[in-house]
C-alpha cells in the first residue's frame, strides 16, 4: 500500500452518549491507544469485549498480513470459532486502521455468504486484540492443491453463485472488497462459501473518490489498476471473479503472473490488445507508456477453455471486458443463463467434504499462500 490517498484515514465520527449530536474526530487527534477506542467506537455493537481467556486455542490456523488465525473453542458456548489475532507489532498509536476498518466493515455485514464477526474479544493486554469470526473447515486455495478429484462443473457453479451472492449484497451496501481470490473464499463442511479478509476493503460513494492501485493480489488484478486508474469501482471485483471462475473450471490459476508487466502480457495474450475502440479512455490511463504492448487481434478465451458452453463463454467474456463500464455486474451474473443450463448447480449440501484436511489447515482468514503472489 504505498499510495497517499489509501493512507489517509476514512472519516471517523462519534457520537455524544449526553445529547446523541454527532460530530467528526479532527484527524490530528486521531490515535487509538488501545482497545478502548473500541469500546467508545462502538459500545452498541461491542458492549464489554470479553476475555480471550474465555477461548480455548486448539490449533493455529494461518499467519499473514494482518495477523494470526487459531481454531478455538468458546469456553461459554462450546462453539468452535475462529480466532483472529490483530497484528500490532509495528503499531505505536494502537490499532492499525486496516482493522479498524475491517472491523467497522464486518460489524454492519450480515449475510450467509460473508464471514461473520461475532464479537471483539481482548487480551491479557488492553492493546492484544482478537476478532471472534464464524468458522470454516476449508479455504478454496488449500482445496484445489489437495483434492485428488477436481471440482465437477456443477460444483464450480454451486461456488461460483455462493460467492456472487455475497458480492452482490456488498456492492449494494458500497463495499469494495479489493483482494478477493481463492485463499479468501471458506468453505463449511455444509458447502457453504464465505468470503474473508476484508483488511483491503473500502466503501465508495459519488463522486468516487482516489484510492491506490496497488491492491488485488496481482494474478486476480484488473488490466485498469495494473494501467493505474485513479478510480475504482466494483468492476474490479467482478474482474477477480472471473480469474476465480476460470481457476475453479481449468483446476489451475488462469492468469499466474511473477510481474506487473508479465501481468499484462498474459491478459493482453488472453483477451488481445486493449485499444479506444473497445476501451474509451484507455490511452489515458496514466501507465500505459510504461507498457509496449504485444500486438495481440484475438480473444483466446475460446481456445482455452473449448469444452465450455457458449452461455459459459458469454459469461467469462462479460467478466473479462476491457471496459470496466461495461463489464458484468454481479447482479449481471446471478441471471446468466450458464446457471440455468445442464450441469446445474448442485445444492451446498451436496459438496463433497473433506475430513482428511479438517482441523489441520482451515479457513485462514488472512493473506496466506505465499507462492499464489502476494505483489
Amino acid at each position: 500500500m504505498d499510495a497517499a490517498a489509501d493512507d489517509e484515514p476514512d472519516p471517523i465520527k462519534l457520537k455524544s452518549v449526553k445529547n446523541n449530536r454527532v460530530f467528526t474526530v479532527p484527524q490530528n487527534d486521531r490515535r487509538f491507544s488501545s482497545v478502548s477506542s473500541l469500546y467508545f467506537l462502538f459500545p452498541l455493537q461491542l458492549g464489554n469485549c470479553r476475555s480471550v481467556k474465555e477461548f480455548e486455542k486448539l490449533n493455529r490456523i494461518g499467519e499473514g498480513t494482518y495477523g494470526i488465525v487459531y481454531r478455538a473453542r468458546d469456553t461459554k458456548s462450546d462453539e468452535i470459532v475462529a480466532l483472529k489475532k490483530v497484528r500490532m507489532d509495528k503499531e505505536k498509536d494502537g490499532i492499525p486502521i486496516s482493522s479498524l476498518r475491517e472491523i467497522t466493515l464486518l460489524l454492519r455485514l450480515r449475510h450467509p455468504n460473508i464471514v461473520e464477526l461475532k464479537e471483539v474479544v481482548v487480551g491479557s493486554q488492553l492493546e492484544s486484540l482478537f476478532l471472534v469470526m464464524s468458522y470454516c473447515e476449508q479455504d478454496l486455495a488449500s482445496l484445489l492443491e489437495n483434492m485428488q478429484t477436481p471440482f465437477s462443473e456443477a460444483q464450480v457453479k454451486c461456488i461460483v453463485l455462493q460467492l456472487l451472492r455475497g458480492l452482490e449484497y456488498l456492492h449494494h451496501n458500497f463495499i469494495l472488497h479489493r483482494d478477493l481470490k481463492v485463499s479468501n473464499l471458506l468453505m463449511t463442511d455444509k458447502g457453504c462459501v464465505k468470503i474473508a479478509d476484508f483488511g483491503l476493503a473500502r466503501m465508495y460513494g459519488i463522486p468516487l473518490q482516489p484510492m491506490t492501485p496497488r491492491v488485488v493480489t496481482l494474478w486476480y488484478r484488473a488490466p485498469e489498476l495494473l494501467l493505474g486508474t485513479k478510480t475504482q469501482t466494483t468492476a474490479l471485483d467482478m474482474w477477480a471473479v472471473g480469474c476465480i471462475l476460470a481457476e475453479l473450471l481449468a483446476h489451475k490459476p488462469l492468469l499466474p503472473g511473477s510481474s506487473e508487466i508479465q501481468q499484462v502480457d498474459l491478459i493482453v495474450q488472453l483477451l488481445g490488445t486493449p485499444n479506444e475502440n473497445i476501451w474509451p479512455g484507455f490511452s489515458r490511463l496514466p501507465l500505459v507508456g510504461q507498457y509496449s504492448l504485444r500486438k495481440q487481434p484475438y480473444n483466446n478465451l475460446k481456445n482455452k477453455f473449448t469444452w465450455l458452453s457458449d452461455a459459459g463463454h458469454r459469461l467469462l467474456n462479460l467478466l473479462f471486458m476491457y471496459n470496466p463500464q461495461r463489464r458484468a455486474t454481479a447482479k449481471d451474473c446471478l441471471e446468466s443463463s450458464y446457471f440455468k443450463e445442464k450441469p446445474l448447480p448442485c445444492e451446498p449440501e451436496l459438496m463433497p467434504t473433506f475430513p482428511h484436511h479438517r482441523n489441520k489447515r482451515a479457513a485462514p482468514l488472512v493473506e496466506s499462500h505465499a507462492k499464489r503472489s502476494k505483489v
